[in-house]
């Protein structure tokens, strides 16, 4: 395994070939995975800056086995990050790189989940001690484009920002035809998709049966 001295370094010569803040890929890959080149998360994220095989392929790489070379995956994850930094800005870039641009849509660009919450607060705090600003600070906020707080820090699933899933049962699930079609739209060869086109069935509940009286 290569020394952290050997892999500082290349994190430093690969932030400075895609113009990265050093400072920055570096808080990251210490909150990623400790300098682990062979780290491997729940998910199946790859390596020191824990890539996704599903994003490292948007950047050529194909291989798990790859993304365990420390070169590969460091420079996917930097290109990656750099893409992120070039459309949200450094700290929503940080939440979308945790918990992916989809999640910082749906939340109106703040992701709200508490690991995300944790994750985001550590590497960007981690990022501004090593530029001499204050994590809490109006130089901070004007820097990484959000307020960071204390309560970030200590985020968990009691405290807001649980997901839950409603559990249905898919046998009392039933389709029906959606009332207000028109005839055109409920003959199949004449069905055509776009902005403009509507689901030809709904599914429905069944509305809860009565008890009967005693």
């Amino acid at each position: 395994m290569p020394s952290r001295k050997a892999l500082k370094a290349l994190v430093e010569q690969t932030a400075k070939r895609y113009g990265v803040e050093i400072e920055l890929v570096d808080a990251l890959v210490v909150a990623e995975s400790g300098y682990d080149p062979h780290a491997v998360s729940p998910v199946g994220a790859v390596g020191l800056m824990q890539v996704m095989p599903e994003t490292a392929a948007d950047y050529g790489v194909n291989s798990v086995e790859a993304l365990f070379d420390p070169q590969t995956n460091v420079r996917t994850g930097v290109r990656h990050l750099k893409r992120l930094l070039g459309q949200f800005g450094i700290g929503k870039a940080v939440m979308a790189y945790n918990a992916g641009e989809g999640a910082l849509s749906r939340h109106n660009g703040f992701v709200t989940y508490p690991e995300t919450q944790r994750y985001t607060h550590r590497v960007l705090s981690s990022y501004l001690k090593k530029k001499g600003v204050s994590p809490y600070s109006l130089e901070a906020r004007a820097l990484t484009g959000i307020t960071l707080t204390p309560s970030m820090a200590t985020a968990s699933a009691t405290a807001g920002g649980r997901r839950t899933v409603r559990q249905i049962d898919p046998s009392r699930l039933r389709l029906r035809i959606r009332p207000t079609l028109s005839k055109r739209a409920l003959d199949p060869g004449l069905h055509s998709s776009g902005p403009s086109s509507q689901p030809m069935f709904e599914l429905q509940q069944p509305k809860p049966r009565l008890k009967p009286r005693n």
